[in-house]
Parts: structure tokens; C-alpha cells; sequence
């Protein structure tokens, strides 16, 4: 578990790097908002392929192997950005393609890490739903501390130098997992799996979207995520980036205000896995996902400085941090060990659907109808969509608890008591 955590706390931190870093590099090199969207799509879209169709390969191939693997790659594709344009041999489409290259491989390395979570909560002896706040947790710690330094050293060094800090990320992110993962059944290839062919693919994939569209939660949950996270890379590579250009003064307060959102996400994770089984999960869920989502749009497009911007990205942070592990523990909840690869693969293919668009589409629009016109469109769209659990019924079953699948039988560890 301590391995995994630290592992996924790297790999995260380096990406929030390339989260400010590719965009601010495009503004500064291009100066234009449709092209960070053009590269946006780009590291995006492979992403949707990649979970789509790698749920089965991950089981044969071992997560702990993914992990491994997709870490190395994905170092390769993040280095070789900064060495090629100090040599002047990085066209805009090389850019784009490596990106691309970043985003097909990093997908099945953070969905092996994320369905070993349940297998190495049982082992370290505490509660799914505290192992899965702590796996969020880490995760929104590490981007409040990547994208902080990744503001402060675009300052200092460029962001150029900032992206070959991101490859040395995942590096260390691969020797941890291929020194700390060792004697985990689940982390190794299925045995007595059928041979690889066209044929047993297809099925299994047939299989993992069967069993998703009969599961109308988890369905729900898919196509509201899918919306607000184009929404969210909407903003994450463009509406923001370019409004800290404009008007928050750099890239600097770029960092700082994306890290005000992961201090507040970091809280609010630790927040609901000390208490959060207290309470009714869709009530808390709703009321986070409204507060996480549309205010920081209207914030942005109101005002031009960054101090209320910040305050209300960790806000946005606190509330956002409870999300995920609701989400996490209803997942774990119902999805059995079996497939657990392959769905989740395919809820990550469904919640990142639209992500390629809300990139290119943040874009044109932001040239199309200005910054400001650009952020109170997409916040009202962000409103509407996190009040959908309100409106929907299938979002009821999120307050029936579930016994995990296969450990029906097993009682919860005393942890839980306390």
C-alpha cells in the first residue's frame, strides 16, 4: 500500500507539471488559445482509447507490469518534448503527437495502480472506504504540490526545464512500483486466462459493457462525470491558463491557484474518510460536485485578480476532495474482482469521453467569445449537469451499502469502529 501511495503521489505530482507546463509552453511559443486546445485534444483522446479497449490487457499482462511500463513510456514521451525543441527539431504536430503518446500510455498504469487499492486494503488491515480516501487523498496532495511548483519553476527556469522534471517523475514512479509490488496475486497476470485472440477480446470486452449498462449507478455516474470532466479540461488546459495570462499576472499565480485547489481537495478527502460514513452519500455528493464545479467559473469571469479566485479554489477543493471516494467505494462496492480491471477501465473511457472535446472546445470558444464569455457558458453547463443526481433515480442507490463482492462473508476490520 505505502508503495503504491508513493509511487501514484510521484507520478501525480509530475503531472501536474505537464498539466500547467504543455499549456503555458504552447501560449508562449504559439500565443494562441486554439492551439492549446488543438493539444489538448491530443493528449486527450488516446486516453478514451486506451481505457476503452485496455481493461483485458492489464489482467495478462500483470497490473504491476502496466504500472511499470506505462510510467516508462510515459517518461520517454514527456522528456523527449523539452530535448527536441533546445535542439529546434519540435514542429507542432511532433508536440501533438507525443502528447498523444503520453496520454495512450499513462491511462493503463493509473488504472492498475487504482484497482489494486481494494486487494491492498484487506492486507494493511483498514476499511475500503478510508484506503480509498487515503489513495485520493495522495493524489490531490501531490497535484497541490506539483502544480505550486510547477508555477514557481516556469517562473524561474521555463517550462521547458519544468517538463523534464515530469519525466524524472515517472521514472521514480516505475522503480517504486517494480522494487515495492512484490508477492501480490492481484498485481500479477491472471492465471489459466484464455489465449489472446480477436475473438476472446471481443468477449471479454462484450462482456464488461454488458455488465455496465445493466449497472444504472454506475452508468449514471459514468455520463456525469463524462460531462464535467470536458468541462474540467476545458479549464485545466485552457480557460485557466489563458486567464492567468491575461489577468492574474503568470504563470506563478497559475500555480498557486491550481494548488489552492488540491490543498482543499488533500483536506477534504482525509475529511470524509474520517467521518464521511456518517452521513448519506448522494446528499454529500451533490452538494460537493455544486460547489466543486460552476462557482470558479464565475468567479474568474467576474474578477481579474487572484486572491478571490484562490479562496474559492480551495473551497472548491475542500468539497471537490469528497467526491472521489464516494465514487471509489461504490465502484469497489459492486464490481466484482473478476472484472474489476475491465470496468473500470471502461467507467475511466466513459468519464474521459469527452475530454478531448472540452480541450479543443474551451479553445475556439475563448477565441470565438472572449475568456470571459468562454467561462460563464461552460459554468452554467457545469451547474446544470452536478444537479442531475437530484433529477435521475438511479442515483438513489447510492446510499445502499453494499458488502464488497467476494467478501461477503468476511466481517469489516475493527478500524472501522473507530
Amino acid at each position: 500500500m505505502a508503495a503504491v501511495l508513493a509511487a501514484n503521489t510521484i507520478s501525480t505530482a509530475g503531472s501536474s507539471l505537464t498539466l500547467i507546463g504543455v499549456p503555458w509552453f504552447v501560449l508562449e511559443t504559439t500565443g494562441s488559445a486554439g492551439r492549446a486546445g488543438v493539444v489538448a485534444f491530443c493528449a486527450t483522446l488516446p486516453i478514451v482509447v486506451a481505457a476503452l479497449v485496455g481493461g483485458p490487457v492489464i489482467d495478462r499482462l500483470g497490473r504491476r507490469r502496466v504500472s511499470v511500463g506505462s510510467d516508462l513510456v510515459c517518461a520517454l514521451a514527456v522528456g523527449a518534448v523539452p530535448l527536441l525543441y533546445f535542439a529546434g527539431a519540435l514542429p507542432f504536430w511532433l508536440l501533438c503527437a507525443l502528447m498523444a503518446v503520453e496520454g495512450l500510455a499513462a491511462t493503463p498504469g493509473r488504472t492498475a495502480r487504482y484497482v489494486l487499492v481494494p486487494d491492498l486494503a484487506e492486507r494493511a488491515g483498514t476499511t475500503l472506504t478510508r484506503a480509498a480516501s487515503l489513495f485520493d487523498a495522495v493524489q490531490r496532495g501531490a497535484r497541490m504540490a506539483g502544480a505550486a511548483l510547477a508555477g514557481l519553476l516556469i517562473a524561474l527556469v521555463g517550462a521547458e526545464s519544468v517538463l523534464l522534471l515530469d519525466a524524472a517523475t515517472f521514472g521514480t514512479s516505475a522503480l517504486l512500483v517494480a522494487l515495492g509490488i512484490r508477492g501480490i496475486r492481484a498485481a500479477e497476470p491472471v492465471r489459466n486466462a484464455a489465449p489472446v485472440s480477436l475473438t476472446t477480446y471481443r468477449t471479454e470486452l462484450r462482456e464488461t459493457y454488458s455488465y455496465l449498462l445493466r449497472a444504472r449507478l454506475l452508468l449514471a455516474v459514468s455520463v456525469m462525470v463524462m460531462v464535467t470532466n470536458g468541462l474540467d479540461q476545458g479549464w485545466n488546459a485552457v480557460l485557466l491558463p489563458v486567464h492567468a495570462e491575461r489577468e492574474l499576472g503568470g504563470s506563478t499565480q497559475l500555480g498557486l491557484v491550481t494548488a489552492a485547489f488540491g490543498a482543499g481537495g488533500l483536506l477534504g478527502a482525509l475529511l470524509y474518510g474520517a467521518v464521511g460514513h456518517r452521513f448519506p452519500r448522494r446528499a454529500v455528493f451533490t452538494t460537493a460536485f455544486v460547489l466543486a464545479g460552476a462557482p470558479r467559473f464565475v468567479v474568474a469571469a467576474l474578477t481579474g485578480s487572484a486572491l478571490p479566485l484562490a479562496v474559492t479554489m480551495a473551497l472548491g477543493g475542500l468539497a471537490g476532495g469528497m467526491l472521489n471516494p464516494i465514487l471509489t467505494t461504490v465502484t469497489y462496492e459492486r464490481v466484482p474482482q473478476e472484472l474489476r480491471s475491465r470496468v473500470s477501465g471502461a467507467l475511466t473511457a466513459g468519464c474521459e469521453l469527452a475530454m478531448p472535446v472540452g480541450g479543443l472546445g474551451a479553445g475556439l470558444l475563448v477565441d470565438g467569445a472572449g475568456a470571459r464569455g468562454a467561462l460563464l457558458v461552460v459554468g452554467a453547463v457545469y451547474l446544470a449537469t452536478t444537479l442531475s443526481p437530484l433529477v435521475f433515480p438511479a442515483w438513489r442507490q447510492m446510499d445502499d451499502r453494499l458488502p464488497r463482492p467476494g467478501a461477503e462473508s468476511k466481517p469489516e476490520p475493527a478500524v472501522a469502529a473507530r
